[in-house]
Formats: structure tokens, sequence, C-alpha cells
């Protein structure tokens, strides 16, 4: 793709041959770690960013009374189909901030649809403007509104049904996420652990990944955003904690349950930050063989819908699509 700035010159992609080529007086062309930057002559500054764009900020930072970070821009423009965590990674770093507008571009064969980008976009806080658009450098309007917490999201689906994708994808654009991974270790089960490898490849490098079934501590605690992957694995390891897997449960293991139960709604109910949980859908399969089986199909039902009743947006999943449940 490529970019003409003012009429006056063209840029091509970071990385690409001749991507800062000689500017014309008062503007300034820079390649940085961040994406080729461009200064203009009424102060604009404009980042085509990079798609291996770092998330730390420059080194040295930015000198002291300065109101913005040396290194933040009014505009930046993301291909968000090859990498649309560059947002993150921008925001992270202090390039973009809340007055920049981020611009998403890349969109083709990619993306099934024109709609399915700009519903992307919105996720990320970015604007998806048609082709030949023309944008001002400073931007001529406020960046659109993102979603911020306290904000509960909870996504729900089958087995395969891409739940888990739409909830790593919800929070490419943020700058903080925890990942509160429920799920058991590997150990020699080769196929859960190449589902976990699967998804720890999918999560930007700066994520932070806490792995415990003390769901309601690290709720309680969070801050930026939190990825909650899952609730019926979170369910599974809980049932075991309490015996209830075994052919003679403790006398009060379902009580022990509960008090659990009632303690992640809680926790869900007062989390300040962005939180997006996944979980499964069970109750719509076969009827499980045993008894511990039913009783967590019961529970997990009947979690999701009190989850449900204290969260802002329930989506499902189904062959990778999305619904907004109302």
């Amino acid at each position: 793709m490529r970019l003409t700035v003012d009429q006056a010159f063209t840029l091509r992609e970071p990385g690409a041959r001749d991507t800062a080529p000689p500017a014309p007086d008062g503007y300034t062309v820079t390649a940085t770690p961040y994406g080729t930057r461009v200064d203009g002559p009424d102060g604009g500054r404009l980042l085509y960013a990079c798609s291996e764009a770092p998330a730390d900020p420059p080194a040295g930072g930015s000198p002291e009374g300065e109101p913005f970070p040396s290194q933040q821009v009014d505009v930046v423009i993301v291909d968000v189909v090859e990498a649309p965590e560059a947002i993150g990674a921008l925001r992270r770093a202090g390039v973009v901030g809340r007055t920049t507008v981020v611009v998403a571009v890349g969109g083709d064969h990619r993306v099934r649809s024109p709609a399915e980008f700009d519903r992307r976009a919105r996720l990320w806080g970015a604007s998806a403007p048609s082709d030949g658009h023309e944008l001002s450098c400073p931007p001529a309007a406020w960046p659109p509104d993102r979603v911020g917490g306290p904000h509960r999201v909870l996504i729900t689906g089958g087995a395969r049904s891409g739940k888990s994708a739409e909830a790593e994808l919800r929070l490419l654009a943020e700058p903080e996420v925890t990942y509160l991974a429920t799920g058991p270790q590997p150990g020699d089960d080769h196929a859960w652990a190449e589902r976990v490898a699967a998804h720890r490849s999918r999560r930007p490098t700066w994520w932070k990944t806490q792995e415990t079934l003390d769901a309601a501590a690290v709720l309680r605690d969070a801050t930026g955003a939190v990825l909650f992957d899952c609730v019926g694995t979170w369910l599974a390891g809980v049932m075991d904690a309490c015996g209830l897997w075994s052919d003679d449960p403790p006398a009060d293991s379902l009580e022990t349950l509960a008090a659990r139960e009632a303690e992640l709604i809680d926790a869900w109910r007062q989390c300040p930050a962005l939180l997006v949980a996944v979980t499964n859908e069970v109750g719509s399969g076969v009827v499980p063989a045993t008894a511990s089986g039913n009783l967590f199909r019961d529970r997990l039902g009947r979690l999701n819908q009190l989850l449900a009743a204290e969260s802002e947006q329930v989506l499902l999943a189904a062959a990778g699509r999305i619904v907004d449940l109302p």
C-alpha cells in the first residue's frame, strides 16, 4: 500500500525499499522502530506503523514538562489485517495516546466482509476510512471511543466455535492485558499440549499470563484488561479440588463448590477492568454418562446464566461467527 502525504510525496509501507524518500521542504521523514514518521510544516505528526512495532517506549523517555510523550503522534496508520496487535504495542509504547487517531487499513480477502473489518476496527478504537479518503493531521475530530473497564463480556459457544479467537481479537489493541488461564497443565496429554501451545502463540509478547484456579483474586485486583479462558476449565478444576469427580465425594463438597462459585460471581461483578471471558455451551450436546458429568453440565449452565446476568455483553460463537445476544 502507498500513502500520499499532502499531494507532495508518497510513502510505502515500512520495511519496503525507499520507504522514506527525500522529503520536500518543511517535512521531516524519519524511519523509527515503530514505523515511518512524518512531521509536517504545521506541526502535525503522522506514523505509518510497521507490523513489528515494539511495545516499549524509546530509551531516554521525554523531557520534563512536555504535555505529551515525544514519541506520541497525531495520526497512526496500521495494517490491522497483517498485525492488529501493533495498535496495542503502540499504545503501550506511548506512541498512540488518547488524542491519537488510529486508522485501520489492509482490508482484503483475509477478512470476510467490509462489515467485519469495520466491526474489528471499532473494537480496537480505530477508524476504517474508505479507499481514497482524505485525512487531516492533526485530526479534525476526536478518535472513536473504545470500551474500557469496568466492562464485562462473556463469550459462550461449543468446542472449536471460535470463542477463544474472538476473545483474543477483542483485546489485541489494549496496552495492558492479563491472560487468566485456568486449564490444567498438559502433562503427557499431547493433544491438550498442542491446544495450549496454539493459544500461547497467538498472544502478544507483552501480555501477562497467570495460571491459577483462584480466578476471583485475579479479577478483584485486575487493571487494564483481562482475558479469562475459560470458565468451563475453572469449574472442572474447582470440582476436582472439591472431590466431586470421584465416586464418593466428601459430604461438604457441594457446599464448598457453591461457595467458590459465589466468590467468583462477586469478583466478576466488582472487577474494575475490561473483562472478556470465554465459557463453554455444554447443554446442547450428548447427555453425560456419569453423575459427575451431569453435575458439571448443570452447574456450568447455571454459572453461565449468573455471569451473563452481571455482564454488559454476552456473545455466542458458532462456526467462527459471532452473535451479540440481547
